[in-house]
């Protein structure tokens, strides 16, 4: 699984991050991803000039919803400043999506991706895309460069919590 997006995580006082996870520090590869009912597509220049966060997950996914969870207090607490979207791959499709959003009551949009994002965010190849673990967290800077990025592990549970995902977004909104 790929592990490589690896952040330091300051325990001590305010939950400084200290690191930038492997996939950052380059230009965010530009996507125009539908919502599951192919209803609106989502495309990255939209938000250009705002904070964008992209949440690569699965419905099936418990660390995903604990995520999803935290997405909704940052929509709560950035409003317009932060755009939020989480991506999801096959094998979620519209139905699981639908549920997903009506059961957790996700507000953020939830696109789909075939892969083939995913996989430029990742820098996948065919043989590597199998090993993408979710969830993974990209923040996109006013810029369009992603500025960090995270995999969920215990090193990094202070970001889907929310005191870390705070932190690192409001070093981007300034």
């Amino acid at each position: 699984m790929i592990r490589s997006a690896l952040c330091l995580l300051g325990v001590a006082s305010g939950l400084a991050l200290a690191a930038s996870g492997d996939l950052s520090n380059r230009r965010a590869p530009g996507f125009a991803l539908p919502d599951p009912s192919y209803s609106h597509y989502y495309d990255l220049q939209d938000f250009a000039g705002k904070v964008v966060v992209v949440d690569i997950m699965s419905t099936r996914c418990p660390h995903c919803l604990l995520l999803s969870s935290t997405l909704e207090q940052v929509k709560a607490r950035y409003g317009d400043k932060v755009a939020i979207l989480e991506v999801v791959l096959p094998p979620d499709n519209q139905d699981t999506v639908s549920k997903f959003v009506a059961i957790n009551k996700v507000t953020v949009p939830v696109v789909c991706d075939m892969g083939q994002m995913t996989a430029s965010y990742f820098n996948a190849t065919p043989s590597t895309m199998s090993q993408i673990s979710v969830p993974h967290l990209f923040l996109i800077d006013k810029q369009g460069m992603i500025r960090n990025d995270f995999a969920y592990e215990e090193s990094t549970l202070a970001v889907f919590e929310g005191a870390g995902l705070f932190t690192e977004i409001d070093k981007l909104l300034k």
